[in-house]
Parts: C-alpha cells; structure tokens; sequence
C-alpha cells in the first residue's frame, strides 16, 4: 500500500488535499494541505485557532481576492473533527449545532465558482466510529450541474483515505476523479507529516496540517508546517 508521500511524488499540482485514517495503534490521523500557483494563492499560512485552524494571508497588502483562499479548513465540534477545503467548514458545523448531519450541510453547498475549473469542494469528518469524506463537483466543463459524492469509512489500523481537488496540473485543472485513494498511516505523526511536506512539489507547496487523535485518552498532538512564517 502506498504511503500518501508516495502517491503525492511527481504530481506537481494536486491542489488543496485532505487525508483521514487511523494509526496502527488506533488513532485517528487527519491531514490538510494547500498549494498555489498564483501570487494570490501563495500568500498564505496556517494559523492555530480555538477550535482548529484558519489560514491567514502571509502579507495582508497583496490580498487581491480573499472570497476563496482566506477560511478555517479545520474546526473541531464536540468529538468529530471537520475538515474542508472552504468555507463548507462553517457550513458542516452549523448544520452539527442543529443536530444535523454531515450529508445534509453539504446538500446545500457545490463547487466553488471559479470557472473554468469549477474547483471541487472536499470535505471529511473523523470521529471515534471512523470517519466519511465528500466532494462535490461540476459534471460538466460548463458548471451547470453539480455531482455530490459521500464515501463512509470504517475505522482500519494502519489504513486511510486521500482525496484531492486536482488530477495534476493542466487548463482548465482536471478534478478528482473515483473513489478517495487508500493510502497506508504509521503510528508517529512526525513521519506521517514528513512524508506529505517533503513530497508535495516544492514550488507550488504552501501549508500542511496534521493531527493524530486518541479518542479514548481525549489527547491530540498536531503538527503545521508554513511555507512562509511570520
């Protein structure tokens, strides 16, 4: 089974990238990334927040458009853990506090409008049962109609899933296509970290952020990497 450094190498634009899975000693281990191509893209970082993170731009003067780059991907409601490519983060949560359901936040969300591209929307959900993932999608290259995909998860020691918003690099950018990838997770964080960072292309990579939960306990340790510090 392939590591997700493995399936990241030689691809230099996966775009934004979401990992969920469990350890073989029982944690659940998430992973979000982000790459960029434009100046506006690439002006980013990852900023710890209460309940996750946010991402933040690296310099606020060169901010040309915040609407799609500037949102929490990753906030924690109650024991599950949300995390997403958007603002669909804030969506899942309030349909959460309403005593609704992952599905039924994201039935009310499509791709972003960002044509031609029409970049998916990714998302996941971890808690202690194991975790589902979805990405919604244009079905066509004129935006017209959406595809909403949900895959559930059961909990496999040593075993996870990678969805992305991108095939590779290309114009317009090509979507993810199938079914999230099986990818394998040790049990330290740090080389679970390692092999993302330094497999993700080195002039697109922006941030990574990784976790590793044991529900039982109620411990997390989590690691961030930015490609820019302030």
């Amino acid at each position: 089974m392939k590591s997700t450094g493995q399936r990241l190498n030689g691809n230099s634009y996966p775009g934004r990238g979401i990992v969920a899975g469990v350890s073989p000693s029982g944690k659940a281990v998430f992973a979000y990334f982000i790459m960029g191509r434009s100046n506006n893209s690439k002006n980013r970082v990852f900023v710890k927040s209460e309940d996750g993170i946010t991402i933040y731009p690296f310099d606020a003067s060169k901010v040309e458009d915040p609407s799609l780059i500037i949102y929490s991907p990753v906030r924690k409601f109650g024991n599950s853990y949300i995390v997403t490519n958007g603002d669909q983060t804030d969506t899942i949560y309030e349909f959460l506090e309403k005593g609704s359901g992952f599905e039924e936040a994201l039935a009310t969300r499509t791709f972003e409008p960002d044509a031609p591209n029409y970049t998916p929307r990714i998302s996941a959900i971890i808690d202690a049962d194991g975790f589902k993932m979805s990405i919604l999608k244009s079905l066509n290259a004129t935006g017209t109609a959406a595809g909403r995909f949900t895959y559930a998860f059961e909990r496999e020691p040593g075993k996870g899933r990678f969805i992305h918003t991108y095939i590779g690099d290309g114009n317009p950018l090509p979507s993810f296509t199938g079914e999230p990838e099986e990818v394998s997770i040790p049990d330290d964080l740090d080389e679970f970290t390692d092999d993302i960072w330094n497999n993700l292309d080195p002039d697109n990579k922006i941030a990574l952020y990784t976790g590793a939960i044991d529900f039982a306990s109620g411990t997390e340790e989590n690691k961030l990497i930015n490609k820019f510090n302030k």
